[in-house]
């Protein structure tokens, strides 16, 4: 079979192409495609690669972080609610808890970070609901963990009460408390009139509070805990956090001078009565100082035993008995002794007597006037009993510590 000719002409023809030829070929692309080309449009290409990047971060979704994270059934309450953003910025955030309370936060200059200015609460759930700009609405919910030993502090006064000018803001703790610091900056006590009021502590378990000097007659005392998570002691978390409001009442205040045996009282600084009365013997003598009613009975039981005393007393019903210290020592009605020792016996066991009646009904006696006289908070100053002087911590009597003294006392 014979094989088909192809003419070397066209070969030639195409490998003869004169470069004048050529260049009228090139000459037929468009300008804008030779200067691409060319080293002169490297302007247009970093734009045009600028212009790329930009639309290609334009379509990153803002990525949103949660800290707890989302779900997180037991969560830490010791440390701040945390939310984060990259590829964005934040526009909003609001944590929520299940009481309806937000938790108040900031977010960072960059506007990447926001914290909450705040712990959140122990046994809790919250919702995290967060947006970024140009983003919707995203939420994420978790739940802290409850603390696994707890402290509550019960106070005197009771709430709402009228108190006398005498009366401290006293609060006994369930759990001996080792971080004072923390536990006494988160507990508040205003007065309005306004007055520094400073905190004091006796012991591990109790925090009183008070002014320099007595409170002012018709005063409003605010005290503020927020002891919910403030870890008083290793693992151990208050769980309050309330306002109590407390008054004063008029300005009361009995001295008491056992050396001439008489009470005189003091009304708003009017002398409104004077009383004869028995203190404490030679054997039994009552403290001196100042000391104020912690707690009031119409007819109330003393057993000599209850003090240290053995068997030398027991008396059922002891009229108008008003406390002045933790120990035992009370000003009381007396119906038992004979009424020539008020006034000219110290025969006591260190109590102050009042001449009284039996049953606590006759309206005539000293015992019962001097009672319907009082209140709690009221302040009784014994002297010349020849007894030193009653410690701060025995009863609410820490108005015998000195200012400066006073002051030492706080953690703060």
């Amino acid at each position: 079979m014979g094989v088909p000719h192809r003419s070397n002409r066209s070969e030639q023809q195409s490998r003869g192409w004169s470069r004048r030829g050529l260049l009228g070929v090139l000459g037929a692309v468009p300008a804008a495609a030779v200067l691409t080309g060319c080293g002169g449009g490297s302007a247009d290409a970093s734009q045009g690669a600028t212009a790329a990047a930009s639309a290609r971060a334009a379509t990153k979704k803002a990525v949103i972080a949660v800290t707890p994270a989302d779900g997180t059934r037991k969560a830490d309450f010791t440390s701040p609610v945390e939310v984060t953003v990259t590829d964005g910025t934040l526009s909003s955030v609001q944590v929520t808890g299940n009481d309806g309370a937000t938790l108040p936060g900031t977010l960072d200059e960059s506007r990447t970070r926001w914290t909450s200015a705040e712990n959140p609460y122990s046994g809790t759930k919250y919702q995290v609901t967060v947006e970024a700009e140009g983003g919707a609405a995203e939420t994420a919910t978790f739940t802290t963990k409850s603390p696994g030993e707890t402290f509550v502090g019960y106070f005197t006064p009771e709430a709402n009460s009228t108190s006398g000018v005498g009366m401290p803001v006293s609060i006994n703790f369930t759990h001996a408390v080792t971080d004072k610091a923390a536990v006494e900056k988160a507990i508040t006590v205003t007065a309005e009139p306004a007055v520094e009021v400073v905190g004091h502590w006796f012991g591990d378990t109790r925090l009183d509070f008070r002014p320099e000097t007595y409170w002012a007659a018709g005063t409003t005392i605010t005290l503020g805990l927020r002891l919910k998570d403030v870890e008083g002691t290793d693992g151990v978390y208050g769980i309050q956090s309330k306002d109590v409001t407390f008054h004063i009442g008029r300005e009361q205040i009995s001295t008491v001078d056992l050396a001439t045996k008489q009470m005189t009282v003091r009304r708003d600084g009017a002398i409104t009565a004077t009383y004869p009365v028995t203190g404490g013997d030679a054997d039994h003598t009552t403290w001196s100082g100042i000391m104020v009613i912690s707690e009031r009975f119409r007819q109330t039981r003393m057993e000599s035993s209850t003090v240290g005393l053995g068997d030398e007393y027991d008396i059922a019903d002891v009229p108008h008995a008003q406390r002045l210290t933790t120990s035992g020592t009370f000003v009381h009605g007396n119906y038992w002794a004979s009424t020539s020792v008020f006034g000219s016996e110290n025969t006591s066991h260190g109590c102050v007597g009042l001449h009284d009646a039996k049953g606590a009904n006759d309206s005539s006696v000293d015992g019962y006037r001097f009672y319907e006289s009082s209140m709690l908070g009221d302040v009784v100053i014994v002297k010349n009993s020849g007894e030193d002087t009653v410690d701060p911590a025995n009863g609410l009597n820490g108005w015998n510590l000195s200012w400066q003294d006073w002051k030492a006392g706080s953690a703060l």
